[in-house]
């Protein structure tokens, strides 16, 4: 280039030069005029630009690349208007489940805002509830200044999403390289330790414990405290279990795992270490914790503290800080905790639980019995080399993650909090890019691979060799069973759906597809699916159960 063209450059070209100093490597988008001119900057840059069917799964796949490469944050860009908010399913699953990604929306020109561009709409109205920061760029000098600034805000204290709305004349505009310098940005906050008076207060409490509990949850990942908390519960012999994406940070032969007597636990504990775990829905709000036992609660947000239940001693900081403090703090006051009597209490009802589900897991029946289903899908994931896999759907999914090992953090993704259905393949589109020498699969409910089946004509465009796995009950199971119970079995509206041949859909779009109706056949399915080198989608049609148990998850 000459001197005269590189001593300009159009906003596209500033965003992304902002984009590259961030280590950013791949943005996730669908074409839109709007935001055209990022296209540019970005193949300037090198930075790669993966298309996708629908913006949903643009953002979900942004949200996946944050959860695969931890200190990095995933982009997406989206176009104005319905663009946004097609995109808004995604920002609100990142929002709940942490994640730290800059979504890019496109806005009609500057010079004509509030005349009635096409699909000019308030975007940063809609997406302000569900992010840490939503703002517009009006100058074309200043978006490197706003690309750190939403950065900044994504990755600080809990993290999430950070909107960026740049109108399509300041994208396009040009102005001195010179006038537009990139600032340094961070894509890790700095670590933030407890006070130590609350670190020596949680040792006195856990002195004082015979039967403590550990709940690692999603903020043990995005503080990458693995290392410092399995350190803690390997010198304590705390019983521990996980949830969110807490999954996979304590190893599955870990002498303290446990994960089929939390509910046999929770009656009996006398104290309880809340490691990035909310007292949400998945705890019952709080209520399923004796009132007489003592909350010990490590998260990076002092405002996390005490949500739906009195927080006895709050670790607020990094949460490696705060195991690392509780470790050298007990080296320093000569304390030694042992509860390995209680923790072997509960191995015994764990033995027991899974002694019961044994007959199911070898059931020979058909169509095909869930648990069977996951208990091919686990021995054939034993025959491969760390591999990922992606729960997609309810009912199948639920059982799934009692039965499929997750042997290392970012083993396991699914929607967190939120439910989003259709996370499935935008987040292993991600996960492949991220990770290509692994296999990445993905455990779908028929209903789930409805909503971005299609995303599977991405995955053949980008050569990725992802494999789903349907479980095919031709219905949505969660509400069809609770329906069914309350208002009556003739009355299901609303709740079946076809034994649709998913399979077919994928090899139309240029993958590979099987069905399978009988359990002997799957294993073979699967490893024919890993043979093919394709997208690959094995539809195994199972049994629909109808036995309702009594409520709904909520």
């Amino acid at each position: 280039m000459s001197d005269s063209q590189t001593a300009t450059a159009h906003g596209g070209q500033l965003a992304a030069r902002a984009l590259k100093e961030a280590g950013v490597e791949v943005i996730f988008t669908l074409a839109g005029g709007h935001i055209m001119p990022l296209y540019e900057g970005c193949m300037d840059e090198g930075i790669r630009i993966i298309d996708v069917r629908h913006e949903q799964a643009a953002v979900h796949a942004a949200d996946s690349w944050a959860r695969c490469n931890p200190g990095k944050i995933g982009v997406a860009a989206i176009t104005a208007g319905p663009g946004v908010t097609d995109g808004v399913t995604g920002v609100a699953n990142a929002w709940r489940a942490n994640s730290p990604i800059l979504v890019f929306g496109g806005q009609g020109p500057f010079n004509n805002l509030r005349r009635g561009s096409l699909q000019e709409m308030d975007h940063i109205g809609v997406m302000r509830p569900i992010t840490k920061y939503a703002d517009a760029c009006y100058e074309t000098y200043r978006i490197p200044e706003y690309v750190e600034l939403a950065i900044r805000h994504a990755v600080s204290g809990t993290p999430g999403p950070a909107f960026l709305e740049i109108p399509m004349d300041i994208f396009m505009n040009q102005v001195p390289r010179e006038s537009a310098p990139v600032p340094k940005i961070r894509t890790e906050a700095p670590r933030i330790s407890p006070d130590i008076r609350e670190v020596r207060a949680a040792i006195e409490a856990l002195s004082r414990a015979e039967r403590p509990m550990l709940m690692a949850g999603t903020s043990v990942k995005w503080s990458r405290a693995s290392p410092a908390m399995n350190e803690f519960i390997a010198e304590t012999h705390m019983p521990t279990y996980t949830n969110g994406m807490g999954r996979g940070t304590v190893p599955p032969d870990s002498p303290e795992f446990l994960n089929r007597s939390r509910r046999d636990a929770m009656k009996q504990i006398d104290c309880i270490v809340l490691a990035g775990t909310l007292l949400d829905f998945r705890m019952r709000f709080g209520a399923s914790i004796p009132k007489d036992a003592t909350i010990i609660q490590l998260d990076m947000d002092a405002v996390l503290m005490g949500m739906n239940r009195q927080t006895d001693i709050p670790l607020v900081g990094n949460l490696a800080c705060s195991f690392e403090l509780l470790s050298q703090e007990m080296k320093n006051q000569g304390v030694k905790l042992d509860f390995s009597p209680w923790r072997d209490q509960l191995r015994a009802i764990e033995n027991e639980a899974e002694a019961k589900v044994q007959a199911a897991l070898d059931s020979d029946e058909s169509p095909v019995d869930p648990q069977r289903m996951c208990r091919e899908v686990r021995d054939w994931l034993e025959t491969l080399t760390d591999p990922i896999v992606i729960g997609d759907g309810g009912d199948i999914v639920a059982t799934a993650a009692k039965i499929l090992p997750v042997k290392r953090e970012g083993a396991w993704m699914d929607p967190g909090p939120l439910g989003t259905l259709g996370v499935g393949m935008p987040f292993a589109l991600a996960a492949q890019l991220a990770h290509p020498d692994k296999r990445v699969v993905i455990v779908y409910g028929d209903g789930s691979f409805g909503l971005n089946g299609f995303e599977f004509d991405t995955a053949v465009r980008f050569g990725l060799p992802i494999i789903g796995v349907v479980g095919n009950d031709a219905a949505w199971g969660q509400m069809m069973r609770p329906q069914g119970a309350m208002i009556g079995w003739d009355k299901l509206d609303g709740t079946l759906l076809n034994p649709t041949r998913y399979d077919k859909v994928v090899e139309a779009l240029g993958g590979h597809g099987e069905l399978v109706e009988h359990p002997e056949d799957l294993r073979p399915a699967l490893e024919r699916a890993a043979a093919s080198g394709k997208p690959a989608l094995v539809n195994v049609m199972i049994r629909q159960d109808r036995e309702f148990k009594g409520g709904i998850y909520v």
